[in-house]
């Protein structure tokens, strides 16, 4: 049985560690509560989105530098939003789920740097933005692992926000046809993925000492 839209809220909350439902948080949980219902009428299940997004990624990384990379980008970002979703309205949300979301994203991440390196932004740019990506999300597990449960800080480039300069560099390529401006995304991006890493240290910092 389908809960309700309060259940479901206060349920996503708990799996994120308490994180507030407010705002645009509470906008999106109720466009993704819609979206999960139908999913669940269509015989989705939270697995099969995960692998689906997974699916996408790869086609982001093969289409890139195309238009039809965005739009493959976009279907990733969205299948991996709702898996959660979809977990939380079919009383699916497993500890081995959220492993197996996890170990998706990183794969996700990797192939968005695959179509950041074939829009021509050079291989150290590549590298340096994926690395320091994981180190936030590892710096993040870590955290979890030493009994520190939930967010505890939002970033400049959390994972969305780096999927967004991977979109925005997308269509900076279709009306310029130059990696020049792609480059000065990716450096932006690098910029404030070395700011958020400092950030995630500094909340580690402030709740283990």
């Amino acid at each position: 049985m389908i809960p309700q839209f309060e259940k479901f809220s206060v349920s996503w909350s708990e799996l994120h560690g308490t994180a507030s439902t407010r705002g645009i948080v509470g906008y999106w949980l109720r466009v993704s509560y819609l979206l999960a219902k139908i999913f669940t009428k269509l015989k989705f299940t939270p697995n099969s989105l995960t692998i689906l997004g997974l699916v996408f990624a790869i086609a982001t990384s093969i289409f890139s530098p195309n238009w039809w990379s965005g739009f493959f980008l976009a279907l990733s970002l969205l299948s991996d939003g709702l898996d959660g979703a979809l977990a939380i309205v079919q009383g699916r949300a497993t500890r081995m789920g959220a492993i197996y979301d996890a170990i998706a994203d990183r794969l996700s991440e990797a192939l968005w740097l695959v179509a950041f390196f074939r829009l021509g932004v050079p291989l150290g740019w590549v590298l340096t933005l994926g690395a320091l990506a994981a180190f936030q999300e590892y710096a993040r597990a870590r955290l979890g692992s030493s009994g520190v449960h939930g967010v505890g800080v939002v970033t400049p480039a959390e994972r969305p926000v780096r999927a967004s300069l991977l979109f925005v560099a997308i269509l900076a390529w279709q009306f310029s046809f130059s990696n020049e401006w792609v480059l000065g995304i990716a450096v932006i991006g690098t910029a404030l993925q070395f700011w958020s890493f400092l950030l995630v240290i500094g909340f580690a910092h402030r709740s283990l000492k």
